[in-house]
C-alpha cells in the first residue's frame, strides 16, 4: 500500500494556520499520494483541497450538530455490528480509511471495540448466522478495502458459510482516492465465492474521476462486481448542477450506477459543508430535466432510529 501524506509533511502541503493545526489534532488530515497529485494546491477553493484540508471552522460549535448524529452506538448488536435496517446489517471491519474527509459522519468514532483480529469477528459472525432474516451484509469502517487481502478473504468465505446471506454489500472510497489498491488478490477476495457482490464507491467530484480512478472501475466491472455510487452534497464543493451533472454522467458512461446523493450529516465539526434541502430539491430538479432517470440519484438523509434513509422530495 502507498505512503500516505500527513501535517508532518510540508512539502505537499501548505501552511495551515493555527486554528487549522488545531482542526488536524482532534481529527488527523490524512490523504494518499494519488489524491495529493491531483488537488490544485495554488487554489484553496479546488475540489479536491476542501474536501481533505483542515479549517478553522471545523472548531466552530453549531447547534444540531453533534458528535453522533445517526446514534449509531444504539444500533450496536455486537463489536463491529451494526443492525440499522431490516434484513441487513453493517459489519465495520476497519478503522482505517484510505482518505480522511473533513465531513466524514464518524469522525468523532473511537473504534474502541473494533475488531482487529480475524477471530474478534466471531460474535458478529454468530449473530447473523442466528437470524435467517438477514439476506445482506454490508461491510463498512474505516473503509473495508483498507483491510489486508488476507483478512479480507477469509472474512467473506465466513460470510458465504451463512447459508441465508444471498449479498455482499461494500462501502468504499478506496477506487477512487486510492484505485492502484486494487490488486488481483483483492480483487479475488471479493468475488471468489458465492455471494453477489457490490461495490459503493463514494465520488463527490468530477475531478476524482482520473484515468487511473477509471481503468480500476474497469477492473471491477470485468471481475464481476456491480457498482454504484454514494456522493454528501457539499456547499463551495458540488453544490452546482452542472458539477453534479458532469460527474453523474461521467459514472454512467462508465457503468456505475448513481445511487445516493446525500444531504450532510450533522456532525460536529461539518456545518460549513451543509446545504440547505430547498437548494438541495432544486439541484434535483435540474439534474432530472438534464439526465436519463437511471444517472441521477435519490436524493436522501439519513436519520436516527428510522427504518430505512428518508428521501427528500418537493
Amino acid at each position: 500500500m502507498e505512503k500516505y501524506a500527513d501535517v508532518s509533511r510540508p512539502h505537499l502541503l501548505p501552511v495551515l494556520d493555527a486554528e487549522a493545526r488545531q482542526a488536524a489534532e482532534l481529527y488527523p488530515l490524512h490523504l494518499p499520494a494519488a489524491w495529493a497529485r491531483r488537488i490544485d494546491w495554488h487554489n484553496p477553493q479546488d475540489p479536491l483541497y476542501r474536501q481533505v484540508i483542515p479549517s478553522a471552522e471545523e472548531l466552530r460549535s453549531v447547534e444540531g450538530f453533534v458528535d453522533d448524529p445517526l446514534q449509531e452506538a444504539e444500533a450496536r448488536r455486537a463489536p463491529g455490528l451494526l443492525q440499522k435496517y431490516q434484513g441487513r446489517v453493517l459489519l465495520q471491519v476497519s478503522s482505517q480509511c484510505a482518505i480522511h474527509c473533513r465531513f466524514c459522519f464518524r469522525r468523532h468514532e473511537t473504534y474502541a471495540e473494533q475488531p482487529s483480529r480475524p477471530e474478534e469477528w466471531t460474535p458478529a459472525l454468530e449473530w447473523i448466522a442466528a437470524d435467517p432474516s438477514i439476506h445482506e451484509v454490508v461491510l463498512s469502517g474505516g473503509d473495508p478495502l483498507m483491510l489486508a487481502e488476507a483478512s479480507l478473504r477469509l472474512l467473506v468465505e465466513r460470510l458465504a458459510a451463512i447459508p441465508h446471506l444471498r449479498r455482499l454489500r461494500i462501502h468504499s472510497r478506496v477506487p477512487v482516492v486510492s484505485p492502484q489498491r486494487l490488486s488481483t488478490a483483492l480483487l479475488q477476495a471479493i468475488t471468489a465465492h458465492r455471494l453477489t457482490p457490490v461495490l459503493v464507491i463514494h465520488c463527490n467530484h468530477p475531478a476524482e474521476l482520473d484515468p487511473t480512478v477509471l481503468e480500476g472501475l474497469a477492473r471491477l466491472l470485468r471481475a464481476g462486481v456491480l457498482l454504484l455510487s454514494q456522493s454528501v452534497l457539499l456547499k463551495g464543493i458540488n453544490d452546482d448542477a452542472d458539477v453534479l451533472a458532469a460527474l453523474f454522467e461521467t459514472l454512467a458512461n462508465h457503468r456505475v450506477l448513481p445511487y445516493y446523493l446525500h444531504l450532510l450529516d450533522p456532525v460536529a465539526g461539518t456545518a460549513h459543508f451543509q446545504v440547505e434541502s430547498a437548494q438541495a430539491l432544486a439541484l434535483l430538479q435540474q439534474l432530472r430535466a438534464r439526465l436519463p432517470g437511471y444517472a441521477v440519484p435519490k436524493l436522501v438523509r439519513e436519520q436516527a432510529g428510522h427504518p430505512a434513509k428518508t428521501p427528500v422530495e418537493g
